[in-house]
Formats: C-alpha cells, structure tokens, sequence
C-alpha cells in the first residue's frame, strides 16, 4: 500500500513539475516558415535574408527609430524602449528562449513596433528577413 502512494506522489511531483514548465507553441523556425508561406504569395519572393535582415533592423526608415533604437545593435542583449525606458529583454531567440514561439505575440509586437519605425505593417518578407537575421545572433 506505501508503494502505491509513493508512486502517486512522485508522478504527481513530476506532473506539476512539467506543468510550471515553459510551454511553447512553436520554435522560431515554425514562425519562420509561416512567414515563409505568407510571403510566397508574392512573385517577387525569392526567400528571406539574413543580410538584408541585419540592415532593416539597424537601419531608420523614415522616421526617428530603427529597430536597433530599443533592442541595440546586439539583440542578443537587454534592451531598453527608446521612449518610456521600460526594460526589453533580448530579442534574439539564442538569448531568450521565449521569442518568437507565440505567433500571436509575433504578429501583435511586429505591428507595434513596425508601425512605430516604419510608420505601416512590415510586410511577410521583412518579417522574415529580420528573423532570419536574429536566428544569426549568437549569445
């Protein structure tokens, strides 16, 4: 009867111990490719690019800001939000396991901050260029 309850308790243990887990619903390669697929649907689309991601997000693009103004030119370290002040942890997936693995969040912080350098939405080649550049960026 103790072994019973034992092993009980140990499955038990380990269930809540996955549970406070951090659960994922995909790896930034599946939010690479779903922005692959999105972008597809344009004919000029011959794949995404580290290079040219690297240069968008260091670069101003018509207003005050590049991406770089609050993630740094490292993304694989803290950033700070160029207006506010408010703490952003790194945005390179090497550096935070978290990113780019809610494709909710992904959409609602790209249209935020798209809009604020760009001053529109980042298309699906952008998107994809910048992260394939922040797949590079080592810890």
């Amino acid at each position: 009867m103790f072994r019973i309850y034992t092993v009980i308790g140990l499955v038990s243990v380990a269930a809540m111990g996955l549970a406070t887990q951090p659960a994922f619903a995909q790896t930034p390669n599946e939010t690479l490719a779903s922005f692959k697929t999105a972008a597809a649907g344009d004919a000029k689309f011959q794949g995404f690019s580290a290079t040219r991601g690297e240069q968008f997000f260091k670069a101003k693009h018509g207003k005050e800001w590049s991406c770089a103004s609050c993630h740094t030119d490292n993304p694989a370290a803290p950033g700070k939000h160029a207006n506010s002040g408010k703490d952003i942890q790194p945005l390179a997936p090497s550096a935070n396991a978290e990113r780019f693995t809610d494709m909710a969040k992904v959409e609602k912080w790209f249209k935020r901050n798209c809009n604020d350098v760009l001053g529109r939405v980042c298309t699906a080649q952008e998107k994809g260029d910048v992260l394939s550049y922040l797949l590079t960026v080592k810890k």
